[in-house]
């Protein structure tokens, strides 16, 4: 049945059936626990923020070890109808519950691409990996939106975003395969936390590893840090990927990762996010 009818199903459901042995899906998107059921239907606000296209750009600055402007990171900020700002966590987590992440996502990246133009140096571009089901169909805009604008490819980075794992890895190779084909490059982001390995680095070959800010803030002071830093520098290196830290706050770990070998550095220490003219 379609959406407007289903309340009232929910409430039979709960009542007479065990729910734990129900599942349901919205439209043609994918099956899902029928505990799930209301707060997908609680987050259709997010069909409006996609269908509006309410999503402005915000950029933070990428510096190198003599701390000049190499690059800006694009990240995305939603706008309630009352114009205050939505966290992106919460619009990315409903957008998960409705199905819609694969929209979003576009909509993340071709706003990052349109505003790209007159900030310095390169940009990196956050993707999620797994809203995209097919490269030829689905970034074919975002390649065709960077030509119409004259945007030289080479200067935009898509970075790989962890928060969602990617199971596939040959799905996730292919996707990054695209995108170099066509002359952009690729990061990996959070690296160190989680998902991603040294094993990991060795198969995607990113041109640019982002070590995870739990591994760069304390890093001054802490040798267990400084070892997990330190073997991703390694790893980096040796697949010529360019070794970037994230989340830097302090001079002290700033020096320590410059000293160290780490070349690019991104943090509150250089610069807040900031909206994009």
């Amino acid at each position: 049945m379609n959406e407007a009818g289903i309340s009232d199903l929910v409430d039979f459901c709960q009542d007479h059936m065990d729910v734990e042995q129900l599942t349901f899906r919205l439209n043609d998107g994918s099956w899902q626990p029928f505990r799930e059921i209301r707060e997908t239907l609680s987050s259709r606000w997010v069909d409006d923020i996609i269908l509006q296209q309410r999503v402005i750009c915000y950029s933070q600055p990428i510096v190198d070890d003599q701390g000049s402007v190499y690059a800006h990171e694009m990240l995305a900020r939603f706008v309630q109808e009352d114009g205050s700002l939505l966290s992106p966590l919460t619009v990315f987590e409903a957008a998960k519950h409705r199905n819609r992440l694969y929209a979003l996502d576009r909509l993340c990246r071709m706003t990052a691409v349109r505003s790209c133009k007159g900030l310095q140096g390169k940009v990196f571009i956050n993707f999620i990996p797994t809203s995209i089901y097919s490269p030829q169909h689905c970034l074919q805009s975002t390649i065709q939106l960077a030509r119409q604008l004259n945007i030289n490819p080479s200067i935009l980075v898509f970075e790989v975003v962890e928060t969602e794992q990617v199971e596939d890895l040959e799905h996730l190779k292919s996707i990054l395969g695209y995108y170099k084909d066509h002359g952009f490059q690729y990061a990996l982001d959070d690296v160190g936390e989680g998902f991603s390995t040294i094993e990991l680095l060795q198969q995607l070959k990113p041109h640019y590893m982002k070590l995870d800010k739990g591994f760069v803030q304390g890093v001054a002071i802490s040798q267990e840090k400084q070892k997990i830093a330190t073997a991703m520098l390694e790893a980096a290196l040796q697949i010529d990927s360019v070794p970037l830290a994230e989340g830097i706050e302090n001079e002290a770990d700033f020096a320590w990762l410059r000293d160290n070998g780490f070349k690019l550095f991104q943090g509150y220490w250089f610069g807040r996010p900031s909206p994009v003219a």
